[in-house]
């Protein structure tokens, strides 16, 4: 897993998930703090997300972006990653539960198994 990724990771800010082959495509955002990665795979709860979740009956591609400021980029200060993956929804089983207790809003787990992470800045 990219090291400098997961430094991103540990601050606070939005998370743009982007069904990029939806006609239109589709954006929802969440919360970094809400993201836990594990194995090659994003553990994100939702509760709405229902635009890209009919987008996945086609096609599941997602890219989410995730960025900080308070990480040194390439250029300076300020870190940006483009993460792009299959994403799936899922409202049961150990990783479903884990989130449940976490956020007991949610009403299912989008699971994003990662293909590609790429720095952007």
């Amino acid at each position: 897993m990219n090291e400098k990724f997961l430094q991103v990771l540990q601050h606070e800010g939005p998370v743009t998930i982007i069904t990029v082959n939806g006609n239109p495509a589709h954006v929802v955002n969440t919360w970094m703090s809400y993201v836990t990665v594990k194995g090659g795979q994003l553990f994100i709860p939702a509760a709405g997300m229902h635009s890209i979740e009919a987008d996945f009956a086609t096609d599941n591609h997602v890219t989410l972006t995730f960025g900080s400021k308070a990480v040194e980029g390439t250029v300076g200060p300020g870190a940006g990653f483009h993460v792009h993956g299959t994403g799936a929804f899922v409202t049961e089983g150990a990783d479903f539960d884990a989130k449940k207790a976490q956020f007991p809003w949610l009403t299912r787990l989008l699971v994003v198994t990662i293909d590609d992470i790429e720095q952007k800045i």
